[in-house]
């Protein structure tokens, strides 16, 4: 996307040294910059990317965004915060091109239902998404500045580490529609409690114009300060007629929808987007042909066959709450399963108990069904050790390569292993050393 010098002015305020005509990109990373792009350094805990105006230049940068008087570079543009004037251009792309903003947000599933508005809008209308997981204010605006002039459906995801975080990219983006997926324990040890959570996750209400769909939470009810539409939706509210591995029929408020996802956690987040659908004047046909068209993104119940075995990868990410319901979604689909569970991050003083608690839960649900556990890591250990109260057998390794090690010696080609955890464990490693076993040897 490009942006004329007054176009600029008028968004950031900026001071304008020398004299340019015609339109520019803006860019933030001196090693894909490109001839005739302005560059617009941010700055960090560890680093500043003022210090590498220069080298952008040399690189072919006709100017760059600065924070102080540079009486050197023959045409630059100060502010008095680059990240800020960043956010202002994002938000006068967005009043500039018009399109309809959809903001995501929720413990789990956000990533998940962001594909699945993105594949239901896309059915009717020109659409743009955050790219994979970059969903903090700097992705943000990447997301904004990369879409086509043509974008009719704009959907941000909005990610969270504390608070203020989702206020500050709901009051840029400004969204029509927002959607809360859930209130759970990820982020818990940097919030410190559910409330907490909460009240971050309804920051996106704080900017929102239109309509909140949001899972049906009583804390989300309390925190979410909006005197707009609010959609509620529940499982409760679903009728699951059909499911097997890989498919999901289900009827929601009158009507049939099909999904090529299993897992009722799957067909929950789906809810949203149909909601969605129809608030942006969508025919059922539409909704129904686009949730249809679905498919889980790398890494999010991932299938692919290795060295004999069925392997189910769903690492990109975890917590208790998402843990508990993909796990008991493979116990519920497949024969003589194998479980390999890795560590849950970010959970603060509390996480053993939250691993513990974890391990309760399926081995309550599932005390009887002959399923294998492996757990990998010092925290999941205690996963494993409340599965072994059940009966179960759990196997415990400290590391990747004694768990592909122990599955290429010990089991059966033809079974199916499901893998779950946090992205900080790299179960990825257990994938490839499944197929290069000779690196492990």
């Amino acid at each position: 996307m490009k942006f004329t010098i007054d176009e600029i002015r008028r968004a950031t305020n900026a001071c304008v040294k020398g004299d340019l005509s015609g339109s520019f990109e803006i860019s933030t990373d001196t090693r894909t910059i490109k001839k005739g792009d302005l560059y617009l350094p941010l700055k960090g805990a560890n680093f500043d990317g003022e210090n590498f105006c220069d080298k952008a230049l040399q690189a072919g940068a006709i100017g760059c965004f600065c924070t102080k008087d540079e009486d050197k570079y023959e045409f630059s543009l100060k502010v008095d915060d680059t990240l800020k004037a960043y956010l202002q251009l994002a938000n006068y792309a967005i009043k500039k091109f018009a399109p309809k903003v959809v903001g995501i947000t929720g413990s789990s599933g956000k990533t998940t239902t962001k594909e699945m508005v993105y594949s239901v809008a896309s059915a009717k209308f020109n659409t743009h998404k955050t790219f994979s997981n970059h969903n903090n204010e700097i992705g943000f605006c990447q997301t904004v500045l990369s879409m086509p002039e043509n974008t009719e459906v704009l959907i941000i995801e909005m990610g969270m580490r504390g608070f203020g975080e989702i206020e500050l990219i709901s009051k840029y983006a400004e969204p029509d529609y927002a959607i809360i997926t859930n209130v759970g324990s990820a982020h818990i040890g940097r919030l410190g409690s559910l409330d907490n959570i909460a009240k971050a996750k309804c920051e996106i209400t704080k900017f929102l114009k239109k309509t909140l769909v949001a899972n049906e939470s009583e804390r989300i009810k309390k925190f979410a300060d909006f005197s707009g539409e609010k959609i509620f939706y529940s499982l409760n509210d679903v009728n699951i007629i059909e499911k097997r591995s890989g498919y999901s029929k289900f009827i929601y408020k009158n009507h049939e929808y099909e999904l090529n996802v299993d897992g009722d956690y799957n067909v929950e987040n789906s809810l949203s987007a149909i909601e969605i659908g129809f608030k942006l004047g969508m025919s059922y046909e539409e909704i129904k042909k686009g949730l249809s068209l679905y498919r889980p993104i790398e890494k999010r119940w991932e299938m692919e066959k290795i060295a004999g075995f069925n392997i189910i990868n769903d690492s990109y990410n975890a917590n208790p709450e998402s843990m508990k319901a993909s796990v008991s979604t493979f116990i519920e689909f497949y024969s003589n399963p194998v479980v390999i569970l890795g560590n849950m991050g970010e959970l603060g003083d509390n996480e053993i108990e939250f691993h513990k608690e974890v391990g309760r839960y399926i081995g309550e649900k599932f005390a009887g069904r002959k399923t294998c556990f492996i757990t990998v890591g010092n925290l999941a250990k205690y996963i494993g050790d409340e599965l072994s109260k059940y009966g179960f057998e759990v196997k415990h390794f400290n590391n990747n390569i004694e768990t592909s090690r122990y599955i290429l010696d010990n089991l059966d080609s033809g079974i199916t292993i499901f893998l779950k955890a946090s992205r900080s464990m790299k179960f990825e490693e257990i994938i490839e050393n499944l197929k290069k076993p000779e690196a492990i040897s």
